[in-house]
């Protein structure tokens, strides 16, 4: 299937690992441009060299950025504007808050994780916007996580937040789906990135197991049996970012292996 890729732009963030990395991939083989951030420069330069290794045809920029900063997210954006004059898509991204308790959660550790999962997430769209506004097309797509639908006990602020982002992609979609800017949102399951590994290993560790054998036993509570690729979320994404994906607004796609349990 031709998703009409082809020459568009596409930021994602927090690209140098991990889902980010995989979607990032996944537009440059379907032929857009791509511009990716994160705060490692050495980790952000090896995926921008890779990608272009596997998709010649692609642009890849990348641009150092720390996505708890509002004036990194503008220069993000502004740089993708400079070097390509529009911006098509969004994909927002960002790590995620420690796995804790509640009581050893203290007010400045919920305030670091207001500003990295929901107010980058803020930060930029707004930043994007007014571009998308002024070509009347636009593709955003915030990448969550099953805590979104499923709160989970251990990733407490995550569970907290994630819902929010949701409120906020349906309230957009409502509001610039006229602008032809649609918003949609992915929320992963247990998807095998570096970031869940930490997650695997601070939970094997609390119930006195390998991560090995954790993955083993919690495998059998999904119902497609294993834990998911990146690709496999990357695929959807570059769906939702492209031309085939017109009708699809304001929705919120799991991506979880039938994980989550909830009708909606």
């Amino acid at each position: 299937m031709d998703l009409g890729l082809t020459g568009r732009v596409a930021i994602v963030c927090a690209a140098s690992q991990g889902l980010g990395k995989a979607a990032a991939t996944a537009f440059a083989r379907k032929g857009a441009h791509v511009v990716i951030c994160s705060r490692d420069k050495r980790r952000l330069a090896a995926a921008a060299r890779e990608i272009t290794a596997q998709n010649r045809s692609a642009k890849v920029i990348s641009v150092v950025a720390d996505l708890t900063k509002p004036r990194q997210i503008k220069s993000l954006v502004a740089t993708t504007i400079r070097h390509f004059g529009r911006v098509d898509i969004l994909v927002t991204n960002a790590g995620g808050p420690p796995v804790a308790q509640f009581p050893e959660l203290d007010d400045a550790t919920w305030g670091k994780g207001v500003n990295l999962t929901l107010m980058s997430t803020v930060r930029c769209i707004r930043a994007v916007l007014p571009h998308m506004q002024k070509q009347r097309w636009g593709r955003i797509i915030a990448i969550t996580s099953i805590a979104a639908k499923q709160p989970l006990d251990d990733i407490i602020i995550s569970s907290t937040l994630r819902p929010a982002i949701l409120g906020l992609a349906k309230v957009l979609a409502n509001q610039y789906g006229k602008d032809g800017i649609l918003v949609n949102c992915v929320t992963p399951g247990f998807i095998m990135t570096g970031r869940q590994k930490e997650i695997t290993a601070a939970r094997a560790a609390a119930a006195g197991r390998t991560p090995e054998e954790y993955v083993k036993e919690f495998s059998k509570a999904v119902p497609v049996g294993r834990y998911g690729d990146p690709e496999e979320l990357a695929n959807v994404i570059t769906f939702l970012g492209s031309e085939r994906a017109s009708y699809v607004n304001g929705a919120t796609i799991a991506v979880d292996g039938g994980l989550a349990r909830g009708l909606f």
